[in-house]
């Protein structure tokens, strides 16, 4: 038999129509388009303004998107992860109402959370569930509605966050392409440089967190930047010296779109040139979860099949880690 390994066969995409510009920033916070954009690479974020949609409705959008461009049967899909750090509630699965909703309804489905690192994490979820060939076709969703956790009197968190998905599926192959290795990594170092404080069972929901504000998310900018930086570049660069890679065998680079620095930092140490990083950080800024797969909708026409293609990211908890992948298909 031969040896089968996960491919994405298939890319999906969804942002808002709304756009908050630095422009529309400077008249709600102390800040300037020019500080923005200097130190993170954003111009501006997609926003749902509908208060009564979820990170679900943009998950839906995404997968449905998928589904029509690949003319393939819902009804195939095997299993629907979702990756979000904003479910649409506690306890009930995002998941399952996303897997329902878009009619693939012999699937199970969960949600899968390790902050800004939950996609990337989940390619590797989708990854060994082909390759344990109990199945076929495995839908993995990145969604996150951050202005939901978003203080916009925080200028420290306000500028950088936006709303979006993006959805792959993932099918098994068997002449070597897709999913080649991982370098996936976890620190709770980070636990108090990145969090929402109140709302889980450490500091459940009262009148106290709320009044006290305690249920957006908060950063420390400069130890998170400098974690990310750190440990972004050092999984990249290993997983290319684990696999004998060169920054010439290197055709994509496709990084957690967090802060442009960190980016280039990342770049830097892979040896890359620029025209192999792909960035849309400068549209939708940090869409958490939705990041590297909304890089794979917007770039997917540069794709060739047999390009290598190296992902990483950085998220709160810390999570960290980098994949190496090579594309299936050519763009129809």
């Amino acid at each position: 038999m031969s040896t089968i390994t996960a491919a994405i066969t298939a890319v999906g995409g969804y942002v808002p129509d709304f756009v908050l510009s630095n422009k529309e920033l400077e008249k709600m916070v102390d800040t300037n388009d020019e500080w923005i954009t200097t130190r993170t690479g954003i111009k501006e974020r997609r926003i749902l303004k509908d208060a009564d949609k979820g990170t679900s409705f943009l998950a839906i959008k995404a997968a449905q998107d998928l589904i029509t461009k690949s003319n393939i049967d819902p009804l195939e899909i095997d299993l629907v992860l979702m990756a979000t750090a904003t479910a649409d509630m506690p306890v009930a699965a995002t998941g399952a109402h996303v897997a329902t909703s878009i009619g693939a309804t012999n699937a199970f489905a969960y949600d899968l959370q390790a902050a800004c690192s939950s996609f990337l994490f989940g390619m590797s979820t989708a990854a060994a569930y082909i390759q344990s060939g109990r199945y076929k076709k495995v839908l993995l969703i990145g969604a996150d509605k951050m202005s939901s956790i978003v203080d916009y009197t925080d200028r420290a968190t306000c500028i950088i966050f936006g709303d979006g998905a993006g959805a792959v599926l993932f099918e098994p192959n068997y002449e070597g392409y897709g999913l080649r290795d991982e370098y996936l990594r976890s620190d709770s170092v980070g636990r108090d440089f990145l969090k929402i404080p109140a709302g889980g069972s450490l500091l459940p929901t009262s009148i106290e967190t709320v009044n006290g504000n305690k249920h957006n998310i908060i950063q420390d900018g400069k130890t998170v930047f400098k974690y990310a930086v750190t440990n972004m570049a050092d999984a990249s660069e290993l997983i290319l010296k684990r696999n004998n890679l060169t920054n010439e065998d290197v055709n994509w680079l496709v990084p957690h779109q967090a802060n442009k620095r960190i980016i280039d930092a990342t770049a830097h140490r892979m040896n890359l040139e620029d025209d192999k990083v792909l960035m849309n950080i400068e549209k939708y800024g940090n869409t958490t979860s939705a990041t590297l797969p909304l890089v794979l909708y917007d770039f997917e026409h540069l794709f060739k099949k047999g390009d290598t293609i190296i992902f990483a990211a950085f998220g709160g908890g810390f999570t960290w880690g980098s994949i190496y992948l090579t594309w299936a298909y050519d763009k129809k």
